[in-house]
């Protein structure tokens, strides 16, 4: 998917939750979406941590939708909690990739 794909599934992702919110209790299984501080509104994050912040916001809708519908889709958010898990690696991989490609620029414009 190209970035503006993904930004564009996460403002989707965000208005979902912003339903379940009319609904349900959600405070406590969008934590971790809330604690990225990322929102569809920051198009100057990477490809990457829209990516991510998408699986999170995904898992904990699928966690809401779980909690409210006697867990018959636990399964989903355990899914989903896997995806988290591999996109929190990609991420990470590509900030130090990030980082090594400006040190190594730095140290080249030192010397």
């Amino acid at each position: 998917m190209y970035k503006d794909e993904l930004i564009q599934l996460h403002q989707f992702l965000v208005y979902v939750l912003k339903h379940l919110e009319n609904e349900y209790e959600v405070n406590d299984e969008c934590r971790e979406y809330l604690s990225l501080n990322i929102s569809p509104h920051h198009i100057h994050r990477t490809k990457a941590e829209h990516k991510h912040a998408i699986f999170v916001l995904s898992t904990s809708i699928s966690e809401v939708v779980a909690t409210n519908n006697g867990g018959t889709s636990s399964n989903i958010s355990n899914g989903l909690s896997e995806l988290v898990k591999r996109s929190r690696k990609e991420l990470i991989r590509y900030q130090n990739e990030g980082s090594l490609k400006y040190e190594n620029k730095y140290q080249k414009v030192t010397m």
